[in-house]
């Protein structure tokens, strides 16, 4: 399924410093694609690890209308099982594709919690780095994203669930963390995203909760981007396998923009988008 431009989002253009300030300038919020070269990632495992089902994918995205691709190297998935890997076998996966992908034009970003690998991928292209552990977990990752003057995605994570904490709370006390780390290191207030890392370190209830209260954020100041796509809090409402979820990742990215998200997240760009336009086609007749 293939999205055609809307006369009302004008194309990305090439990354480059003003990257994220670009993106959200548009009326519509943006639409990051997931790229996972992993052999275990909790939806897609193992079908992109191959340079050449990678590439192919990645112009699949853009053909799908894509403004950001996001590629990872290590399954962070949002539930026990993921294998952590070395910087080394990140950097394996990595350097087969990566300068391919950036070529194509469409903004990257790079997924990891490893400076190492961030600075990899920054001197390949990639524009934006997505930190799942909010510049909490490397003590590189925040000076390395000051120095080379990056957007960098703060996402909140937890070592484990808790159903008993105050989800907001816990999430408003990450991010401040983070924030401090940030101003700290030098880096510029307007490069930072937060994200409020839906199933990470959260039961069900709690990844909704924050869905809900997702404009309880706006304290920060600061844009916000959601990644619900497949999540397995979806199949807590309506029981499904994770490629059996875009209806489920549909109506939670749909609340996610109306509740003031600019960057959306997700594995199914094309009806992501699609779903994106027609709401505000819809919402601007008002």
């Amino acid at each position: 399924m293939n999205a055609l431009p809307s006369s009302s989002v004008p194309p990305a253009g090439s990354a480059g410093r003003d990257v994220l300030r670009t993106l959200l300038e548009r009326p519509l919020p943006a639409v990051m694609g997931v790229l996972n070269i992993t052999p275990d990632s909790f939806s897609d495992g193992g079908e992109f690890i191959a340079p050449d089902q990678a590439l192919e994918r990645a112009r699949a995205m853009i053909a799908d209308g894509v403004d950001i691709i996001d590629i990872g190297a290590e399954s962070t998935r949002p539930y026990k099982g993921a294998k952590p890997v070395t910087a080394e076998d990140e950097l394996a996966r990595l350097r087969p594709v990566l300068a391919s992908v950036v070529a194509l034009g469409v903004p990257v970003s790079i997924d990891s919690m490893k400076a190492e690998v961030v600075a990899f991928a920054l001197d390949q292209g990639a524009a934006i780095a997505n930190d799942v552990w909010g510049l909490q977990r490397d003590a590189a990752m925040a000076p390395l994203v000051a120095a080379r003057d990056v957007p960098v995605i703060v996402m909140h994570n937890r070592d484990s669930v808790d159903s008993a904490i105050d989800i907001i709370a816990d999430m408003k006390a990450f991010f401040l963390r983070s924030l401090d780390i940030a101003a700290k290191a030098g880096i510029a207030r307007d490069k930072i995203v937060l994200d409020p890392g839906i199933g990470f370190g959260k039961t069900a209830e709690q990844s909704m909760t924050a869905l809900a209260r997702l404009r309880e954020f706006d304290m920060f100041g600061l844009p916000v981007l959601v990644g619900a796509s497949r999540k397995r809090f979806i199949t807590s409402v309506s029981p499904s396998e994770p490629k059996e979820r875009l209806a489920g990742s549909i109506a939670a990215h749909l609340i996610a923009a109306q509740r003031g998200a600019r960057i959306i997240r997700t594995h199914d760009v094309a009806e992501t988008l699609q779903a994106l336009r027609v709401a505000h086609a819809i919402e601007s007749k008002q």
